[in-house]
C-alpha cells in the first residue's frame, strides 16, 4: 500500500484591510519625503562644488547686513569702505599668489618673507645704492620671482613636500632680509626725496566723493587678470588639473614639473608686487613689516572657498575672503569690542570653511 505524501496546503492570504493600505501609503510618503530631502541636499552640494565662491559671497552679505543693522551709518559709509579696502590690499595681493599654489594642492609659507625681502631690496637699491628707481623695482621683482622659482624647483624636481620646503625657505628669506637690511628702516621722508615711485601704491585719488588708493585698484585688477588666466588659458586649466589629480594630469600629457615651477615663480612675482605695494601702504621700507602675511593669506584663501586639497577654488573667492576678514575687523572695531574677538571670529570662520569644504567634497565625489 503506497502512502501519498505532500506538502500541507498554503493558508489563504489574509484580506488586506484599510489599515494595511494606510500603512503602506504612509511608508511610501516617508520614503518620498526622504528622497526629496536627499536629492535637494545633493543638488545643493553639487551646486556649491561647481560654484565654490557662493559660500563666501553669502557669508560676506550676511556679515555686511548684520553690522549694518548694528552700526547703521557708522558702518555704511564711503570712508569705512575705503578703510576696509586699504586694510585688505596687501593680504588680497598675497592671497592671489597663495591661491595659485593651493590650487595645485600645495602651500607656500614663504609668501610674506618674499614680499618683505623684495621690498627691502627695492628700497636699499634705490636709496642706499642710488640705482634708478625703475631698475631697483625690477631687481626686487626679479628677486621675488627667483625665490618662487627656488620653491617650485624643490617641490617639483626634488619631490619635497611643499609645507616643509616653504617653511625652510621662509626662514632663509626672512634671515636674508634682516642680514641684508641690518634691520634698518628706510623712512618715508627719505623715500619721498629720492624714490617717490616706491610709494606709488600708497597714493590716493577721489571718485564719487570716496578716496581710494592705487594699491586697492591694483589688487582688483590683479584678481581680474589672474581669474581670466586661470579660466581662459591652457596654463590655467593645467593648474586646476594638477591640483585635482596630479597623476591623471601627467598621464594626459601635462608637464607637471614645468607647470609647478611656473606656478611658484608666478607666486613669487606677485609677492614681490605685494612688497612694492607694502612700501606704499606703510610709507617706508621696514624689514619687520608683513610678518604675518603668510597666515593671513592662507586665511583669506580658505575662507574664500578654495580647497586645501587643490583643484577647486577661485581668486575671486580669495578677494571675498579677505573682505570678510576686513569687514569683521572694521565692524568689531567700530562696535568697540576687544580686538581679540576678531581673532576668535576669524578662527571660527576658518574651521567652518574647512568643514564645509570637506562636506562638499565628500558628497560630490
Amino acid at each position: 500500500m503506497s502512502e501519498t505524501t505532500g506538502s500541507p496546503a498554503a493558508a489563504p492570504p489574509r484580506p488586506r484591510g484599510p489599515s494595511d493600505f494606510e500603512a503602506a501609503a504612509a511608508r511610501e510618503t516617508r520614503v518620498a519625503e526622504f528622497e526629496s530631502r536627499t536629492s535637494g541636499l545633493a543638488r545643493l552640494q553639487h551646486f556649491l562644488h561647481a560654484n565654490p565662491t557662493m559660500v563666501p559671497v553669502l557669508v560676506l552679505a550676511v556679515s555686511v547686513a548684520i553690522f549694518g543693522v548694528l552700526l547703521g551709518q557708522r558702518f555704511f559709509s564711503l570712508q569705512t569702505l575705503n578703510f576696509i579696502l586699504q586694510q585688505v590690499t596687501i593680504v588680497g595681493i598675497i592671497g592671489v599668489a597663495q591661491t595659485l599654489v593651493i590650487l595645485t594642492a600645495g602651500i607656500d609659507l614663504s609668501v610674506g618673507a618674499i614680499a618683505v625681502l623684495s621690498s627691502v631690496v627695492m628700497g636699499q637699491f634705490a636709496v642706499r645704492l642710488g640705482l634708478p628707481v625703475p631698475l631697483a623695482i625690477a631687481c626686487g621683482l626679479a628677486l621675488g620671482t627667483f625665490c618662487g622659482f627656488v620653491n617650485g624647483y624643490l617641490v617639483s624636481r626634488l619631490k619635497l613636500p611643499p609645507f616643509i620646503v616653504t617653511l625652510g625657505t621662509w626662514s632663509i628669506f626672512l634671515a636674508a632680509n634682516f642680514i641684508y637690511s641690518a634691520n634698518e628702516t628706510i623712512r618715508a621722508t627719505e623715500l619721498a626725496e629720492s624714490a617717490p615711485l616706491l610709494q606709488f601704491f600708497g597714493q590716493t585719488f577721489r571718485i564719487f566723493g570716496a578716496t581710494f588708493s592705487y594699491g586697492a585698484v591694483f589688487m582688483v585688477l590683479l584678481v581680474l587678470l589672474v581669474f581670466y588666466i586661470l579660466n581662459n588659458t591652457a596654463w590655467g586649466r593645467h593648474v586646476y588639473a594638477i591640483g585635482d589629480d596630479q597623476d591623471a594630469a601627467r598621464l594626459s600629457g601635462i608637464s607637471v614639473s614645468r607647470t609647478l615651477i611656473s606656478v611658484y615663480a608666478a607666486s613669487g612675482l606677485i609677492c614681490a608686487l605685494a612688497g612694492w605695494a607694502l612700501i606704499g601702504r606703510i610709507g617706508s621700507v621696514s624689514p619687520t613689516s608683513g610678518q604675518e602675511a603668510n597666515i593671513q593669506s592662507i586665511t583669506a584663501v580658505v575662507i574664500g572657498g578654495t580647497s586645501l586639497f587643490g583643484g577647486r577654488g577661485s581668486v575671486f573667492g580669495t578677494l571675498i575672503g579677505a573682505l570678510i576678514v576686513g569687514v569683521f575687523a572694521m565692524g568689531l572695531r567700530i562696535w568697540g569690542t576687544d580686538p581679540q574677538w576678531t581673532q576668535l571670529t576669524v578662527g571660527a570662520l576658518i574651521i567652518l570653511s574647512v568643514a564645509a569644504d570637506q562636506w562638499i567634497r565628500k558628497v560630490s565625489a
